[in-house]
C-alpha cells in the first residue's frame, strides 16, 4: 500500500511537470547587451595583471611578455571599438566623462558618508571621494 501510495506521488509529480505550460513560467531576467562586453573586458584586464605579475616573478621571457601582452591589448581594443559600435547602434548618448565634483571636507558624493578627514576613497561605498 505504501509503495503504491509512493509510485503515484511520482506518476503525479512527472505528470505535473510534464503540462506546465510556457505563460506559468517566470519571465527571464532582461539581458543587459553590455554586459557580455563588460565580463570579457574584466577578464583581459585581469590576464594582464597576472601576465605581468608572472613576468615580474621571472616565469616569463621578455620576447613572450611582449607577444602575449601586444596580444591582450589587441584583444581589448576589438571590445572597446564593440563597446562603442554598441553604444551608437543603441543611441546610447555618453557625454565626456566629467571630473567628479569636489565633495565636501570628509563627505562621500555617492552615499553621503561622512569622515573626520578627507580620504581619497570612501570608506563606506568605496568609491573615489573627489577627483584627482
Amino acid at each position: 500500500m505504501l509503495v503504491f501510495i509512493a509510485v503515484l506521488i511520482g506518476i503525479g509529480g512527472l505528470v505535473y511537470t510534464m503540462f506546465v505550460r510556457e505563460q506559468d513560467l517566470p519571465l527571464p531576467e532582461p539581458v543587459n547587451p553590455f554586459q557580455n562586453l563588460d565580463d570579457t573586458k574584466a577578464r583581459i584586464y585581469e590576464n594582464l595583471r597576472d601576465l605581468q605579475f608572472e613576468y615580474r616573478l621571472g616565469k616569463l621571457s621578455d620576447e613572450d611578455y611582449a607577444r602575449t601582452k601586444k596580444e591582450l591589448q589587441g584583444e581589448l581594443a576589438r571590445v572597446l571599438s564593440d563597446v562603442e559600435q554598441l553604444k551608437q547602434q543603441l543611441g546610447v548618448r555618453v557625454a565626456n566623462v566629467a571630473p567628479l565634483a569636489k565633495a565636501a571636507k570628509g563627505k562621500c558624493i555617492h552615499c553621503g558618508a561622512k569622515f573626520k578627514e578627507n580620504l581619497k576613497f570612501c570608506g563606506q561605498c568605496g568609491k573615489p571621494m573627489e577627483a584627482a
